[in-house]
């Protein structure tokens, strides 16, 4: 579920001051405090939980550099650097002009695949208008430095601009081909746009590393069409992946009132928002034409009432064996880690973690180079969780 753009800038600005009441909310059924951990019984063994790092502001994403620091995005407009220690690292200066408000600020983070030798990064964030009001979702490349960002070019900008602070998306994934998806709300206002191809609101786009168009593209020949689009009829998608057994793109993707969304994302395909969908408007009320209707794309997997659908990986790492291939989804109004057993095309069971442990609104979920799984906090005060397994 994604509230409305008052309603989540007030959601976000109230401060839940959760963090130091986190041992008095734990039931002593379900877990119990170990020095600075957390254990954590769950349906496949006992998890540690460490709280490595702490004093963000609602951070986005993050990603782990070569040498084992982390790289993570503050929505408000912050790029740092944290060691492991948990120590973080002053904002990193070059960063374009980003539009801060509501949903909208700075959002995904990524590596080159080549950043060993480049050191370059893709970034997405909400670019405001040269003039006037408005807003969209942009990505561009940067060369990171020591502490700051050079040759930074905007490779990017979805259009037309909306004057909004909502449903910007937005998840950056590589293709196993080297080019880049792009996931993009429908900037809540413009909802019809989703099914339409003169625009990218409501769309996931593909594009080459530097921002040029495959040719293989499914609408690259369509009249009219915008020729970057890849998919259409999504609603916002903060959540992408890929499937590491079929390389295909999966999306996780925020209903209104219910009929939150997993989502096989396949070139060409209209995945129906606002025409069908298995939520409701804010407050009740139907929405399009049901659920079902012929040319139109049905979720692999929904929720009803919603959970608020964040990032998510297939886990592939080895320190969690049963949890090999399964999906692991951050959640924002459930604040719970989800885990999804996948079977091919189906998903055949969940199980929610940590909601009454750690009361946290969880924005992305990352594995780490050492297999173990990290988890950011969407808070005032966000953290950096680390979940290992324990005997």
């Amino acid at each position: 579920m994604t509230l409305r753009p008052f309603s989540l800038y007030v959601a976000l600005v109230v401060p839940l001051l959760v963090a130091t009441q986190v041992a008095a909310d734990i039931s002593p059924n379900s877990a119990a405090k170990t020095s600075d951990a957390l254990q954590v019984s769950t349906e496949t063994g006992k998890l540690q939980v460490k709280t490595i790092a702490q004093g963000l502001n609602n951070p986005w994403s993050m990603v782990f550099l070569p040498n084992g620091k982390m790289l993570v995005t503050e929505r408000a407009g912050r790029l740092r650097i944290i060691d492991m220690d948990g120590k973080l690292g002053e904002p990193i200066s070059g960063l374009p002009v980003i539009d801060a408000v509501g949903q909208g600020g700075l959002l995904d983070v990524l590596l080159a695949q080549d950043f060993a030798t480049s050191h370059k990064i893709y970034f997405s964030y909400a670019e405001p208008a040269a003039t006037g009001k408005g807003n969209s979702t942009a990505v561009s490349s940067a060369v990171l430095g020591k502490n700051s960002l050079t040759d930074v070019k905007r490779i990017f900008s979805q259009q037309p601009k909306i004057d909004s602070s909502g449903h910007f998306g937005s998840r950056l994934v590589w293709a196993a081909d080297g080019t880049l998806f792009i996931t993009l709300g429908e900037r809540y206002s413009e909802k019809d746009d989703a099914q339409t191809l003169n625009n990218h609101h409501g769309k996931v786009v593909r594009i080459n590393a530097d921002g040029t168009i495959p040719a293989d593209n499914p609408f690259v020949k369509t009249p009219g069409a915008l020729p970057e689009i890849w998919s259409y009829g999504h609603r916002n998608m903060q959540g992408a992946a890929l499937n590491p057994l079929t390389q295909e793109l999966w999306t996780g993707e925020h209903g209104p009132q219910g009929g939150d969304e997993i989502n096989l994302d396949r070139a060409g395909k209209n995945y129906g928002w606002p025409v069908i969908t298995y939520g409701e408007n804010y407050g009740g009320g139907k929405i399009g034409e049901g659920t079902h209707k012929k040319g139109m794309e049905q979720p692999l997997y929904k929720w009803v009432p919603s959970l608020a659908t964040a990032g998510f990986i297939f886990y592939t790492g080895d320190k969690f064996p049963q949890w090999k291939n399964n999906i692991l989804l951050a959640s924002l109004k459930a604040k719970t880690l989800v885990r999804l057993v996948v079977d091919g095309e189906k998903i055949t069971h969940e199980e929610r973690l940590l909601a009454s442990e750690l009361q946290q609104r969880f924005r992305s979920v990352v594995q780490g180079p050492d297999g173990l799984v990290y988890l950011l906090s969407d808070e005032q005060d966000g953290k950096i969780y680390q979940l290992s397994p324990r005997k």
